[in-house]
């Protein structure tokens, strides 16, 4: 299938590891000229020459901004002032007791995960509106339906995302621009490794087993009982940035593995 995204401009925040990377991956090997974005030139620079090096001849460039506040986003926005895609990637998680979460924390991660893709969206539609073509995707999460009593503020984000999606799609009727979210489920990306790595640790057990422990207690309605890969969760993403996905505007995918049981 040809997903028709050759010389499209996309722009994927947070992509120097994780969903982020593979989804810049998958972009490069679709022809898309292909911004990564992280906070360190360094990271990004080496995140970069990563997809180079996978994919040669692939148009990709560094662009280094913390969006996790409104003037990083505006140099951003001034370094890449137009796009034909934007994947809103970019989040931070942290287990915490809900007695335990601070104002700050609260505000953090809602400047983090939702105004960093608010922002950007709110610059980059109006472009698209005057072409007539263009894809914006929040990378959301399972845990935006089913909210992790032990991230509550995380899960809180999570559910935002899901609602500016499916509003801003609401704005798009009758053009050649969509609006999505991905729901991805349980994912072994480079943080969640880190963090299963070290709960292996001090359980002292191997991580096969606090992964098994996992899905048996935590998300016991997984259907496919393990992390999923990133590239999985990014061949999803890739698709719905693609003309193929010219149909689907205002949905919300699950790439969950199967966690969330409810059909609608």
């Amino acid at each position: 299938m040809d997903f028709h995204l050759e010389g499209k401009r996309a722009l994927v925040t947070g992509s120097t590891a994780g969903i982020g990377f593979a989804t810049a991956l998958g972009l490069a090997r679709e022809g898309a000229d292909v911004i990564v974005n992280g906070r360190g030139q360094a990271r990004v620079e080496t995140a970069a020459q990563r997809i180079r090096d996978a994919v040669p001849g692939a148009r990709v460039r560094a662009a280094a901004a913390d969006l996790s506040s409104a003037d990083g986003c505006n140099a951003l926005i001034e370094l890449i002032p137009d796009l034909d895609v934007l994947v809103n990637n970019l989040g931070i998680f942290e287990p915490k007791p809900f007695e335990a979460i601070e104002d700050a924390d609260w505000f953090r991660f809602f400047e983090t995960n939702v105004m960093s893709g608010v922002r950007l969206s709110r610059h980059y539609l109006t472009g698209m509106r005057e072409r007539d073509w263009g894809r914006i995707l929040f990378v959301s999460s399972e845990s935006g339906l089913q909210i992790p009593p032990e991230m509550i503020h995380y899960g809180m984000t999570k559910t935002a995302q899901l609602a500016i999606a499916r509003g801003l799609a609401e704005t798009t009727a009758g053009t050649g621009v969509t609006v999505n979210s991905v729901l991805p489920g349980p994912t072994r990306s480079e943080g969640v490794a880190t963090f299963v790595e070290q709960m292996a640790q001090q359980r002292g057990v191997d991580v096969a087993t606090l992964e098994r422990e996992f899905f048996a207690t935590a998300r016991p309605s997984s259907l496919l009982r393990r992390f999923a890969r990133v590239e999985e969760v990014a061949s999803m993403i890739v698709y719905v940035c693609s003309a193929a996905a010219s149909a689907t505007n205002g949905a919300a995918l699950r790439v969950d593995g199967g966690v969330v049981r409810a059909i609608a």
